[in-house]
């Protein structure tokens, strides 16, 4: 047998031989291991020498200790790890059996309804079968409509527990029937599947009052501790500005009432901000589970009444709460149910959808819940690791701080400082000026900001409709292509009020050269839905004049809602300029966009005689769209705010400038939206082949042809006599063309519009009929329709001098001239009235 052959053999038997180790010699190779688990063979030697307690064992055994040290960890590690996968599966096949039993329950309810409405049904047919007045008929109809009047409850004295017990006891019942019962109808929001890793269940509601949003999750948190922070709702919830809570009334049960007053902010400058008054109780049930219930106080629930809202329109927070369960081997099961009334019908129409949206309410608020406390679990438990040597509740901070930077100079309140400047006679972009910054910007080093002899913040801001553009697409692009809208020495303006001599202001003007930024990461959440970042603008070659230009400059920026299968989300580009020292406490001056979502009006098919063309256009004929991917009733709103310093001196001066560059980026946020815009894949708009759909192909030859009877003209020239081309070439006419209904006893309501009428009104097909012509039109144009109107009925025609009208956003809109007529069916009767105007533009 070789030599070497019996080397191994003997390394092999040697090795194997068992070795009993004293807890001496235990406890000095663990305290090696804890600093290094896989030491060399020359540390394995050097503790040898060291610990006279291991001489008697040779290194070769003490490697196998290390080996097998080594294994057993990895088997802890595993073996723990599948115990905790194994506890999610348990809880969520609980949570999951819970659910079903509620879904039956509510089938059962759905099924005796609907049992219910038939016998309805075949009592009014009977009815109407033998009472030929249909009077009977509609009282029954409007009897089975009409709510009950919710019970007055009299009223409570703000010092007496019991009564404030009262309510706190019903809103627990009822906060407990919407988590766990079947007081609301759920529709499960589509995307959020159930498992151990997946953020949770998540529905919406169906046919309530409010708008309402429900989910159920898993975390690794004690009840208590998720109580905790689910009550702090300022350090999680992005549109809360305040918090205050005003009374605390301990029960008898060891539970507690609060009377809480809440401020929250504007998404947009369009409509004003909601505050509510509420009662929070927070108990505990006999199973161990921990609840947090709120409602408003109102005259019906009863109870003391709460702080005026000079500024603020008083929304109602309906029975709302957390139910947190304990889960068997840690952590914690939460239920919660977020539903509000946020008074939809203070808000201008074209916003209703974002305040009567239970989706935008699930993303901004219920799920937003649920991903804080799943990121403070990872957190706590080490799983999340930052890098930058930052903390992740300084991080978090940061992002918070952006946010509610951004919120403020999006409402610019009384109370913090700010007032509005005059505009210059186009109010399209609104001016505000804080000259208290010190307290709105709340930072030690914020008066380093300002000159000693006088100066503020400055904000201009705007908001516009934005017409099928995904608003996680465009902030995307806003993001990675900042080039393409942001100008370079405005920026540098912004950074220098960093530095101790700011330079003069600059002119906004286009840039004529690339700029380069390096987006350098900080720090994202756990679902990737927002993320920090540090943006460096690289500086460039200037005149010695400029020589500030030329230095590298810094933005924090935060973006989120960039994931496209986020159902309803707002999508956010905020940023702020920073030094290269990047203080944790360093003041924040954010600017940015945000993109809010409107969900689609539903079409009224029983609303086709109106002729619309909404249900006969789409993009191209021959493009089969995304599943999932929103047609012509895709909207969003558009929100920017930009912020700079100022010196009392150069006020004005900065008020022009950001004048002129808000205006600029808007025209740049247009060109890329229209660039961005999935319906740009196919410039072909032309009508669908549906032939049961004749009425816009109908009224197009109508309009055209009632032009030519009145006016001895043609509206244009004809290419072919098909109705298709006629209604293309309708539809892409340079001119707004746009119909109106003509009713004696009711306003004229617009009925269609071509794509340049919708342009310029700023709405869809779908939208278009819920907006009035008087509402269009200003003063003086009414009156000019009013004194014309005998004589286009008459004479079929009347041209109208130049004049403004307003676009649905409020926009002015000039036109050089307009004219008017009769369009008549094919028994030459009355349709509608058609209007073109002609050379329009916004002012």
């Amino acid at each position: 047998m070789p030599l070497s052959m019996h080397k191994d053999i003997n390394n092999i038997m040697d090795s194997s031989k068992y070795v009993r180790y004293t807890p001496e010699q235990v406890e000095a190779l663990e305290r090696v291991y804890a600093e290094c688990p896989k030491p060399s063979s020359i540390r394995r030697q050097q503790l040898i020498r060291e610990c006279p307690i291991l001489s008697n064992i040779e290194p070769k055994q003490i490697k196998v200790w290390f080996q097998n040290r080594r294994c057993r960890e990895k088997q802890r590690k595993e073996a723990s790890r599948l115990q905790t996968v194994n506890r999610k599966l348990s809880a969520m096949n609980k949570l999951l059996m819970e659910e079903n039993d509620r879904l039956q329950k509510q089938v059962s309810h759905l099924v005796y309804e609907n049992g219910y409405m038939k016998q309805q049904i075949t009592t009014v047919s009977a009815t109407t079968t033998t009472d030929n007045s249909c009077e009977s008929v509609v009282m029954t109809g409007q009897n089975q409509q009409q709510n009950p009047t919710p019970h007055q409850h009299p009223q409570r004295d703000a010092n007496n527990p019991a009564g404030l017990l009262a309510v706190a006891e019903e809103t627990l019942a009822e906060f407990l029937s919407k988590a766990t019962g079947t007081a609301v109808h759920w529709v499960q929001m589509i995307g959020m599947k159930p498992g151990p890793d997946s953020i949770g269940i998540v529905a919406i509601s169906r046919n309530c009052s409010g708008v309402a949003a429900r989910a159920c999750g898993l975390v690794s948190l004690e009840p208590t501790k998720v109580a905790e922070i689910l009550k702090d709702r300022l350090s999680w919830y992005r549109d809360c500005r305040c918090l205050d809570v005003l009374s605390i009334v301990p029960t008898g049960n060891g539970g507690t009432i609060e009377l809480m007053y809440m401020q929250t902010y504007a998404p947009t400058t369009l409509a004003a901000a909601r505050d509510f008054w509420t009662l929070r109780y927070t108990t505990s049930l006999e199973d161990g589970s921990l609840v947090v219930c709120e409602r408003s106080l109102t005259t019906s629930t009863g109870g003391p009444t709460g702080p005026p809202s000079s500024n603020f329109v008083r929304a109602e927070m309906l029975p709302s709460g957390y139910l947190i369960r304990p889960c068997d081997g840690g952590g914690s099961i939460i239920h919660i149910v977020d539903h509000v009334d946020l008074d939809v019908w203070s808000v201008p129409e074209v916003l209703r959808p974002l305040y009567g949206s239970s989706k935008i309410l699930a993303q901004k608020l219920t799920i937003a819940a649920l991903q804080h406390i799943r990121q403070i679990a990872q957190e706590s438990s080490g799983e999340i690791q930052y890098g930058g040597g930052r903390q992740p509740a300084v991080l978090r901070t940061l992002s918070q701080r952006l946010c509610r930077g951004f919120n403020d100079a999006v409402n610019g309140f009384v109370d913090d400082g700010w007032s509005l400047m005059g505009n210059d006679g186009v109010d399209d972009v609104t001016i505000a000026v804080n000259t208290s910054p010190n307290k709105y910007l709340t930072s030690q080093h914020s008066s380093s900001m300002f000159p000693t002899f006088g100066g503020g913040v400055m904000c201009a801001k705007a908001s516009m409709l934005l017409q099928n553009v995904p608003p996680a697409l465009l902030v995307r692009f806003l993001r990675e292509h900042r080039s393409e809208w942001a100008d370079y020495g405005v920026d540098a303006y912004s950074a220098a009020c960093h530095r101790a001599s700011p330079y003069a202001v600059p002119c906004a003007r286009p840039a004529d050269f690339p700029t380069s930024q390096i987006i350098l990461p900080l720090a994202h959440t756990i679902e990737h839905e927002e993320f920090l970042e540090v943006v460096r603008i690289e500086g460039h070659a200037f005149p010695p004049e400029d020589v500030s230009l030329a230095r590298d400059m810094y933005l924090l920026q935060l973006c989120n809602g960039v994931d496209e299968n986020s159902i309803g989300a707002c999508a956010q580009l905020v940023f702020a300029p920073i030094d290269e020292s990047f203080a944790d406490d360093a003041p924040l001056l954010a600017s940015g966009f945000r993109v809010i979502p409107l969900a689609p009006k539903p079409d009224a098919t029983a609303t086709t005689r109106t002729l619309d063309l909404a249900s006969t256009l789409e993009v191209g004929s021959g493009i089969t769209r995304p599943a999932g991917e929103a047609d012509y009733n895709l909207r969003s709103v558009l929100t920017i705010a930009f912020q700079f310093t100022f010196e009392n001196h150069l006020r004005d001066n900065v008020a022009a400038m950001a004048r002129q560059y808000v205006r600029s980026v808007v025209g740049s946020v247009q060109r890329v939206s229209m660039a961005i815009a999935p319906s740009q894949l196919s410039t072909q708009v032309g009508p669908k082949s549906l032939p049961g759909s004749p009425e816009a192909l109908t009224l197009a030859q109508w309009i055209c042809r009632s032009y030519r009877i009145h006016t001895g003209a043609e509206l244009f020239h004809v290419e072919s006599t098909s109705g298709d081309a006629i209604l293309k070439q309708l539809w892409h006419h340079s001119d707004a063309i746009m119909c109106c209904s003509v009713k004696t006893n009711a306003s004229p309501v617009f009925t269609f519009g071509n794509q340049a009428g919708l342009d310029m009104l700023e709405t869809t097909l779908v939208a278009l009929q819920d907006i009035m012509l008087d509402k269009v039109l200003d003063e003086a144009g009414r009156k000019v329709l009013f004194s014309e109107f005998s004589k286009i009925m008459q004479q079929g025609f009347a041209y109208l001098p130049a004049g403004i009208c307003m676009s649905s956003m409020n926009r002015p809109v000039s036109y050089e001239q307009a004219i008017a007529w009769k369009v008549l069916n094919d028994d030459d009767s009355n349709h509608c009235l058609a209007f073109m105007f002609m050379n329009w533009s916004f002012v």
